[in-house]
């Protein structure tokens, strides 16, 4: 499938790309080669195949929710590197 140069900068700008003019291209004859590719993967028969999400199954790993003691204050504050009246001290990260 051959892309042209408009629709490789019509798909840049919808994804606020910068591209240089000099590499559209090269864009454009990548993007065919791939599209290319993936128009060959649709004569391959798939019929009986079972559709899946993963490459492997997968198995839900989480634990019961179970009820639990919580730490108390004085124990989740123990190694903290700065505490002030019951809470912890930590860098500010917004301006």
């Amino acid at each position: 499938m051959k892309i042209s140069r408009e629709e490789v900068v019509h798909v840049a700008d919808l994804s606020r790309l910068d591209v240089d003019t000099e590499l559209i291209d090269k864009f454009a004859e990548q993007l065919g080669t791939i599209l290319e590719y993936v128009d060959t993967l649709k004569s391959v028969d798939t019929k009986g195949v079972t559709p899946t999400s993963h490459a492997i199954s997968m198995t839900n790993a989480f634990r019961e929710d179970d009820e639990q003691q919580s730490f108390n204050r004085d124990s989740a504050l123990a190694n903290a590197p700065d505490k002030e009246d019951g809470n912890f001290i930590v860098p500010k990260v917004v301006g």
